[in-house]
C-alpha cells in the first residue's frame, strides 16, 4: 500500500497558507482601486494618499518592519508580495520600494533604538516616509564615485552634495541620504548613510520633468553645508558597503516585483482583449500569431518571478552575499521580460493599445524604468561577468 499523500512543506516555489491570504488580501485592496483611479491621479499631479494610507492601516507597507516598532516582522518576500499584487491590479506604489524597503530595512538593520523607535512605526503604519538619495549627476549610482561629502565639525555633521532622480522628496518627511566620510586613519572617503528631515536649512530640491505617467515624481535635490546632529548618522561610519548594500538589495529585488505586477497588468488586459475582440468571426487569440508572442511572453515573465523569489528567499534568510547575485539577476529579468510584455500586450491591442481608455501604453515607460534603475542592464551584466563568472574587470 502506498503512503498516504501530505501537503508539501511551503517553499519559494509553493507559497504558504499566509503568503496565499496576503497576496488575495492585497489583491482585494488594489482592484478597489484600479489602473483608473492611479492613472488618473497621475495625470492630475495628484498622490494617491487614499490608498497609501489604506494600504498603511491594513498593515500592508509595513508587513517586513519589526514587530516591535509596529510592523509585521516578515521579510522582503512578503512586501515583494505586496508591491507584485498592487502593481496586478493597476497600482503600483513606487514609495513602496524607497520607503518600508529601503530606509526601513537599513533602519531596522542598524538604526539606534532612538531611531527606530522615531521612524518605523511612522514607515509601518504610512503615516511617515522616508526617500532615498544615492544618484549623482557624475556618479550615477557607483558609491565609489560618490562626491557628496559629509565633515564632522565639532559633534555635528555637516553634508555638501548634489542628488538626482531622487523620487517622491515632496511628500517624504526626511530623504536617507548616501554621502561620504574622511577615514581619520587614512584620509580616503567612505560611504556613510544620514538621515536628514526635509526641512532643514540647507536642504532644497526641485522637480525633474519626466515622460513617466506616476503619482511620485522625480527631483534634483542639493544639500548647501546642512548642519546635522551627530544622531542623524545611521549605523556605524566605518562599516562601509555592507550598511549600503542592506538597503540596495532589497530595493533590486522590489523593483523586480514593481515591473512584473505591471507585467501581470498588462498582459491580463492584452488576454482578455485576445478573448472577446473577433475578426473574420473567430477571437483573435485563436490565431498563433497572437497566442503564442502572449504564452511566450507569460513563460519570461514567470521566469523572472521566480528568480525575485529566490533573491527575496536568501535575502530573508541572511545570505547577503547569495542575495546580491541573485537580486542583480532577478531585477535584470524582469526588466526583459517586462518589457516584451507590456510591448506586445499594447501590439495586441492594436491602436487600442495607445489609448488612455485602455492605459496600456502608459506602462511602457513604466517597465522601461526597470532597464535603467536603480542600476542599469549594462552594470548588472558586468557584476555577473565580474562576480558570476570571474571574468576581467572592463572598468
Amino acid at each position: 500500500m502506498s503512503a498516504p499523500r501530505t501537503t508539501p512543506a511551503p517553499t519559494p516555489f509553493a507559497e504558504s497558507e499566509e503568503r496565499q491570504a496576503l497576496r488575495r488580501a492585497v489583491g482585494d485592496l488594489a482592484r478597489r482601486y484600479g489602473p483608473a483611479y492611479f492613472q488618473a491621479k497621475a495625470r492630475a499631479g495628484e498622490t494617491v494618499q487614499e490608498l497609501w494610507a489604506e494600504a498603511g492601516k491594513l498593515g500592508y507597507l509595513g508587513v517586513n518592519l519589526p514587530a516591535e516598532y509596529g510592523g509585521g516582522g516578515a521579510g522582503i518576500t512578503e512586501l515583494a508580495i505586496v508591491l507584485e499584487e498592487l502593481g496586478s491590479a493597476g497600482c503600483p506604489l513606487l514609495m513602496l520600494i524607497v520607503s518600508p524597503a529601503i530606509a526601513g530595512t537599513v533602519l531596522a538593520r542598524f538604526g539606534t533604538p532612538d531611531q527606530k523607535q522615531e521612524w518605523i512605526p511612522g514607515l509601518a503604519d504610512g503615516t511617515r516616509r522616508i526617500a532615498f538619495g544615492i544618484t549623482e549627476p557624475d556618479a550615477g549610482s557607483n558609491s565609489h564615485r560618490i562626491s557628496t561629502v559629509a565633515r564632522r565639525d565639532g559633534t555635528d555633521w555637516v553634508l555638501s552634495g548634489r542628488k538626482v532622480f531622487i523620487s517622491g522628496v515632496d511628500h517624504a518627511d526626511a530623504v536617507l541620504f548616501v554621502g561620504r566620510t574622511e577615514d581619520a586613519r587614512t584620509g580616503r572617503l567612505k560611504p556613510a548613510l544620514f538621515i536628514v528631515p526635509r526641512d532643514t536649512p540647507g536642504f532644497e530640491y526641485q522637480p525633474i520633468p519626466m515622460e513617466l505617467l506616476t503619482p511620485e515624481r522625480q527631483f534634483q535635490v542639493f544639500l548647501d553645508e546642512v548642519r546635522l546632529p551627530a544622531e542623524a548618522l545611521v549605523g556605524d561610519e566605518d562599516a562601509g558597503l555592507l550598511q549600503l548594500f542592506a538597503g540596495l538589495n532589497p530595493e533590486r529585488i522590489m523593483t523586480a516585483a514593481f515591473t512584473l505586477g505591471v507585467a501581470r497588468q498588462a498582459l491580463a488586459a492584452a488576454t482578455e482583449y485576445a478573448k472577446s475582440r473577433t475578426v473574420w468571426d473567430k477571437p483573435i487569440g485563436a490565431h498563433q500569431g497572437i497566442a503564442h508572442p502572449l504564452a511566450q511572453c507569460t513563460i519570461e515573465v514567470e521566469l523572472a518571478r521566480l528568480m525575485m523569489w529566490k533573491a527575496a528567499h536568501l535575502y530573508d534568510a541572511g545570505d547577503d552575499l547569495a542575495a546580491g547575485e541573485a537580486a542583480n539577476m532577478a531585477k535584470y529579468a524582469a526588466g526583459e521580460a517586462s518589457c516584451r510584455a507590456v510591448d506586445q500586450a499594447v501590439q495586441t491591442l492594436g491602436g487600442n493599445g495607445l489609448t488612455q481608455e485602455y492605459g496600456l501604453a502608459a506602462l511602457l515607460t513604466a517597465t522601461r524604468v526597470a532597464r535603467v534603475a536603480p542600476v542599469s542592464r549594462e552594470m548588472i551584466l558586468n557584476y555577473v561577468a565580474q562576480h558570476t563568472l570571474g571574468l576581467p574587470r572592463s572598468y
